[in-house]
């Protein structure tokens, strides 16, 4: 079973998310601010993070680039809120998909 982390503080989105891969065989958690998330992070290994940036206690695409480097084996999409004109952004050399709310349940899992 693949398992999905959501840092996001809007949790119905995470329940959204979570029914909706929760039928397709995913494990989905869910850390509410970005300090709880980094520390999810530490304690179990996940196959996709979808990261918000405006969380409680700071911005969640200025970590990025250093979780992509301490876990390049997991796949990074970040959530914004606001309507993007790129798809996929440059944060300190690195190259990351944005996934737009409101989100398309069809095609969630091409972010993965």
């Amino acid at each position: 079973m693949r398992t999905v982390l959501i840092i996001d503080d809007e949790i119905d989105f995470y329940l959204l998310i979570k029914d909706y891969l929760g039928q397709r065989d995913y494990q989905v958690f869910a850390a509410h601010s970005l300090g709880d998330g980094m520390k999810m992070l530490e304690e179990r290994q996940y196959d996709v993070l979808l990261l918000d940036n405006n969380l409680p206690d700071g911005f969640g695409w200025k970590q990025a680039p250093a979780i992509e480097k301490r876990f390049p084996k997991m796949r990074i999409t970040l959530i914004s809120a606001y309507e993007s004109i790129f798809l996929v952004t440059t944060l300190q050399g690195v190259p990351f998909r944005i996934m737009e709310k409101p989100v398309s349940l069809e095609t969630l899992i091409s972010y993965f």
